[in-house]
């Protein structure tokens, strides 16, 4: 089975930075993208941004210009370096990753546990 392990997550102030990293391990085939989803309290789950193995990326429009994201495919890792903090950021931040087992097309979703993110005013 494939694992995720989320990291970086923390309280910090309006304007501040926070790096968050996820490594899949474990039984990985080929991982053809890998991302964040944001959710707030009592609110539906949503991109934050996303890579693909090739370095193709998306991001919210709320997110644009302040974070960037970043893979290291021979780590199986994926980054999230969030800059000009605000606190509508606050959430929980949700690994994701889209795995190709061998022989196969369809791409299997694999989510982390969740990192929280408060950012004070």
């Amino acid at each position: 089975q494939v694992q995720l392990m989320e990291s970086g997550g923390g309280l910090v102030q309006a304007g501040g930075s926070l790096r968050l990293s996820c490594a899949a391990s474990g039984s990985i085939g080929t991982i053809t993208a890998m991302g964040w989803y944001w959710q707030a309290p009592g609110k539906q789950r949503e991109l934050v941004a996303r890579i693909t193995r090739g370095g193709q990326t998306n991001y919210a429009d709320s997110v644009k210009g302040r974070f960037t994201i970043s893979r290291d495919n021979a780590k199986n890792t994926v980054y999230l370096q969030m800059n000009s903090l605000k606190p509508e950021d606050t959430g929980v931040y949700y690994c994701h990753v889209k795995d190709r087992a061998p022989a196969d097309i369809v791409d299997y979703d694999l989510w982390g546990q969740g990192t929280q993110v408060t950012v004070s005013s």
